[in-house]
């Protein structure tokens, strides 16, 4: 009698589960259709660069997206990094073509030591420690044979003139371009 009942229930619900299987076809299809707008690809694209393994406070990579094709822009320390963000972003459907145009820095004992006392002078401050909390840091500090620019997002003005400021702070730094975006957001 039980098996009568499973069998009765399964024979009622099953064209209910069949138009339930269209319509979610029908809706994989149309966000299938949007996977191709720009939109999506710059969230992908994005999820992709800021998991990359080896992406550290001590890089910037930024990108743009014109239909399948994906433009790699920044500045990385290590040439692995170049290399993984390119197969990363070259697997997302949807991805044409990319043109890796990111700038591996050059190796430097001094710049190497300008980047630990610039991450020191910035986030050892009270008032931009909470930059520095989790596995992203807003405030990226870019090296480059002494000179040091500042890429990311800030709360406010005053936190993206202390930036600059501690930044300079730091010895044997040639130059400091800040160019934090401050995105009002506290």
């Amino acid at each position: 009698m039980r098996i009568m009942r499973v069998v009765l229930l399964m024979m009622l619900v099953q064209p209910i589960l069949g138009l339930g299987t269209l319509s979610a076809r029908q809706d994989m299809r149309n966000q299938k259709g949007s996977r191709n707008s720009d939109e999506w690809l710059k969230k992908e694209v994005r999820h992709e660069l800021l998991t990359l393994p080896f992406y550290s406070v001590f890089d910037n990579l930024a990108y743009s997206v014109n239909g399948g094709e994906v433009t790699l822009m920044g500045q990385v320390t290590q040439p692995t990094i170049k290399s993984d963000a390119e197969n990363a972003v070259k697997h997302i459907e949807g991805v044409e073509k990319v043109n890796n145009q990111i700038e591996v820095l050059p190796v430097s004992p001094m710049d190497d030591q300008i980047r630990r006392a610039e991450y020191r002078a910035i986030y050892g401050q009270d008032l931009l420690s909470r930059y520095g909390v989790g596995n992203l840091q807003s405030i990226h500090i870019i090296v480059k044979n002494g000179h040091v620019t500042l890429e990311g997002f800030v709360d406010s003005q005053a936190d993206k003139d202390a930036a600059a400021l501690y930044a300079k702070s730091v010895s044997n730094v040639f130059s400091v371009d800040n160019h934090l975006i401050v995105t009002g957001s506290k």
